[in-house]
């Protein structure tokens, strides 16, 4: 059993191994279905989350090493949609199909809790969009 601060909320998780990827905790047992899988190795970023105000892969972190840290999801961020991330999103009209933009979200709301803005955001998003909305992205974060 263990113990995840999940968007502010402690949740009790009942996982046998230590090594399950936090990604798979936080869709199949808690419920928070924002967080995606794309790839598994810590390339694409669908699964981004923010621990301890970082920017983390969730497929390649072990549940047992979340413990004590504060973790936020997309669903996190906002019950309406008012982070400014989210705003800028909007206004910007980036997603077409959205799956993974619930990683870029995140990578860009980490970004800006290193002390980012603007421009300076780009170089933090390494994330894959098979859409190529790369240019809305671009214009959205330079809102930031």
């Amino acid at each position: 059993m263990y113990t995840l601060n999940v968007n502010g909320t402690n949740y009790q998780v009942n996982v046998t191994d230590g090594a399950t990827p936090l990604l798979w905790v936080l869709r199949d047992i808690i419920g928070l279905t924002g967080t995606k899988y794309g790839c598994g190795i810590e390339v694409c970023g669908a699964c981004t989350v923010v621990i301890d105000g970082q920017r983390e892969h969730s497929c390649v972190v072990d549940v047992s090493s979340a413990v004590g840290k504060k973790i936020v999801t997309v669903e996190g961020l906002s019950p309406d949609n008012s982070h400014p991330v989210q705003k800028a999103w909007t206004q910007c009209q980036v997603p077409q199909c959205g799956y993974c933009q619930p990683g870029m979200i995140m990578a860009t709301v980490a970004a800006i809790n290193a002390g980012h803005h603007g421009n300076e955001i780009l170089p933090e998003l390494g994330n894959v969009c098979v859409c190529g909305t790369y240019e809305r992205v671009r214009k959205a974060v330079k809102t930031l």
